[in-house]
């Protein structure tokens, strides 16, 4: 599986490695790693390739001081306004595509995290970052709202007020207020954040990946029609998951070691 040119190399924006069944996609535009049309450019071929190629995991991080100062303001002053509805919508399909993964995805925030960057975290199944790491969706600086589905999944994890302060203020908040909300799921201290952020990471890619494939489309189907919806697919899904060897192999263990020594499954 040859990877696009755009995410391999000294040169690449956005870089695309492996560890084992865990995918790692790290932004590396240096100093503020920002998203412009190299970035955004990387991005769209970066959720193609894991759509065709879905890993166990991905863990998505960034290089460097901070994850992203956001969106490179140039892109505002050169976009014609007449091609601008076709422009964000693109860059919404990239969101979409990314929450659209099969596998479990983590986004990891050592420090300070802005607009695209932020809404792309946002389509993470998981989110982790250090305490004092800031966020921020600042649009209101320039006038602008964001484009790339931040606002409304900010308000599924955080409720439609939180959504709208966080917004219209345009402020930053840390890791540790967000946590308190719902947004954030892990905190790590930075001084082990990278080494916290990949074993987090790596546990999801060593599990039952089918299992949460499966847990990731009752989510979606609860999110889209409610917990009726969610209740009418989950037996076929439930069916699904226990016809596989993964499934059979974990519960022979279970059986074999007892509840008192069983241990998470580890996928092969």
């Amino acid at each position: 599986m040859t990877l696009p040119s755009s995410l391999t190399g000294e040169s690449a924006v956005l870089r695309l490695t492996f560890d084992g069944p865990l995918a790692v996609l790290t932004l590396h535009n240096p100093p503020m790693n920002l998203f412009d049309e190299a970035m955004w450019a990387a991005w769209a071929d970066a959720v193609a390739w894991l759509t065709a190629h879905p890993p166990r995991a991905l863990l998505v991080r960034a290089a460097g001081r901070v994850v992203s100062a956001g969106v490179d303001v140039r892109v505002f002053a050169e976009l014609d306004p007449k091609d601008a509805e076709s422009f964000w919508r693109t860059q919404l399909g990239i969101t979409r595509a990314l929450e659209a993964l099969p596998c479990p995805t983590v986004f990891a925030a050592h420090s300070l995290t802005l607009t695209a960057a932020f809404e792309l975290a946002l389509a993470c199944d998981l989110v982790v970052a250090t305490p004092q790491a800031r966020f921020g969706l600042v649009e209101r600086k320039i006038a602008f709202t964001p484009a790339m589905g931040g606002t409304q999944r900010l308000a599924e994890r955080a409720g439609p007020a939180r959504a709208r302060e966080l917004v219209m203020t345009g402020d930053l908040y840390r890791g540790s207020v967000l946590a308190d909300w719902g947004v954030i799921n892990a905190l790590f201290p930075p001084e082990s954040f990278d080494t916290d952020a990949h074993a987090y990471a790596v546990r999801l890619a060593t599990g039952p990946t089918r299992a949460h494939r499966a847990t990731k489309e009752v989510v979606r189907r609860c999110l889209d029609g409610g917990v009726p919806a969610a209740d009418a697919t989950l037996p076929a899904l439930a069916a699904a998951v226990a016809d596989t060897s993964d499934h059979r192999r974990a519960v022979t263990a279970f059986l074999t070691d007892g509840p008192e020594h069983a241990t998470d499954y580890q996928g092969r």
